[in-house]
This record gives C-alpha cells, sequence and structure tokens, in this order.
C-alpha cells in the first residue's frame, strides 16, 4: 500500500466512511473506493459493502472493507440502559449514554461505560450521528429525546427507537412533524421501541431493543 493511499484510508476511517482497499492481484495495482463511489466493479463492490464482508470481486481483484465500527447512543440514563449497555457491548457495539440529569448519569450506576451527564444537542454537535449509529431514546421527556430523534433521523441512523405508549408516541410523531419531520422519516421510529415479545421490566425490554437493533442492523 502506498504512503498516499494509507494516508487517505486513514483520513477515511477516522471521519467513519465505509471504504475499501481495491487490489489487481496481477499487477499489485491498488485503488481507495468509497461506498457508493463508481467503480469498475461497482456492483460487486455495492454488494460487498451490503455484506460488510472482504473478498474477491473477479478473478484477479480483491476488495478489503474497513468498515466504521456499529455505535448505540442511548438517550436516558435509566433502568432500560442498566441492562442494555453491556448486552450491547457484549455485542460489538460501542455504547455512549448520554442523560443532562447528573443524578441518573452517574459513573456508580453505569461503570464501564461512556455516560454523558450533558444534553444531547450539546454532545451530538461535538460528536454528529451517522449512519453507523444505532439511537434510542428512552428519557419519556421530550426535552432530551426529541432533538436527539431529529438528529438521528437526519442523520440516517440505521436504527431509530424511542420508548412510549402508542399514545405517547402519537404525541411525539404530532410534535415532530411540527418541527419539519416527514411523515416517511417517522415511519423509521421504531415505536414502541424494541421487538413485541410480550417484554416485561428493564432487563427483558432491553433484551427486545437490542434485538431489534441487530435485526435492522443485518437487515
Amino acid at each position: 500500500m502506498t504512503p498516499d493511499i494509507l494516508a487517505e484510508l486513514n483520513r477515511r476511517r477516522a471521519a467513519r466512511e465505509a471504504v475499501a482497499v481495491v487490489s489487481d492481484l496481477e499487477s499489485g495495482a491498488q485503488s481507495l473506493v468509497g461506498q457508493g463511489e463508481d467503480h469498475t466493479h461497482s456492483e460487486a463492490l455495492a454488494a460487498r459493502f451490503r455484506s460488510g464482508q472482504s473478498g474477491m470481486l473477479d478473478q484477479t481483484t480483491f476488495a478489503r472493507l474497513h468498515m466504521p465500527s456499529a455505535r448505540l447512543v442511548i438517550i436516558g440514563a435509566v433502568h432500560i440502559s442498566q441492562a442494555l449497555y453491556p448486552m450491547a457491548q457484549s455485542c460489538g457495539l460501542d455504547v455512549t449514554i448520554i442523560d443532562p440529569r447528573s443524578a441518573f448519569a452517574t459513573p456508580e450506576r453505569f461503570a464501564g461505560v461512556e455516560c454523558l451527564a450533558e444534553w444531547p444537542t450539546e454532545v451530538l454537535a461535538e460528536r454528529p450521528l451517522d449512519r453507523w449509529t444505532a439511537l434510542a431514546a428512552l428519557t419519556h421527556d421530550p426535552k432530551i429525546d426529541d432533538d436527539a430523534l431529529v438528529a438521528a433521523l437526519e442523520a440516517q441512523c440505521f436504527y431509530v427507537g424511542a420508548l412510549g405508549s402508542r399514545k405517547t408516541n402519537a404525541k411525539r410523531a404530532a410534535r415532530l412533524k411540527e418541527r419539519g419531520v416527514s411523515e416517511a422519516s417517522l415511519e423509521r421510529i421504531c415505536a414502541p421501541i424494541g421487538l413485541d415479545i410480550g417484554a416485561a421490566g428493564p432487563a427483558e425490554i432491553a433484551v427486545a431493543v437490542l434485538a431489534q437493533i441487530i435485526e435492522a442492523q443485518r437487515t
């Protein structure tokens, strides 16, 4: 790999872009191709990016994929979050918990995970969401959840979920519509959050949420 390709690869990885190093096994020539960029093997590359797996594009061309790590941003340092974050970490997700309520967002309640006692708008302005991120809004407080949900929809997060009953979610949808969120975007919000498995209690709800996130990640 040439120094120029390596430098550009590192830049794109730092920016959380999906890229492939495409190598001609006969000539040794290499090129860097981002997801969605034109290439001689665009169709085969698109299939590789969808699968997330490196491999041959034809008999003599190999693509090594460099995919951003999947993240989970949890809005709300609540009981469900306490059960959800260790399971998510064990499934390979990088987890961040955000809650401006400093009485909830404490190291004692959330050991071994990044837990920020800040407003989501402030955190997400410095650390934007992206398509490789899942967002779970769990506070039940519009002042905290709504801004994060709008940001997640605008960033095309692969999963967006929100806690609440159907009545609560209908009120949320009305608020977000007033903020200019389209009907199509609202339909992307998994609400009530989690797979419908009859979950009861924080731990079982956390299982349902994580299962829904994994389902979204794999489809």
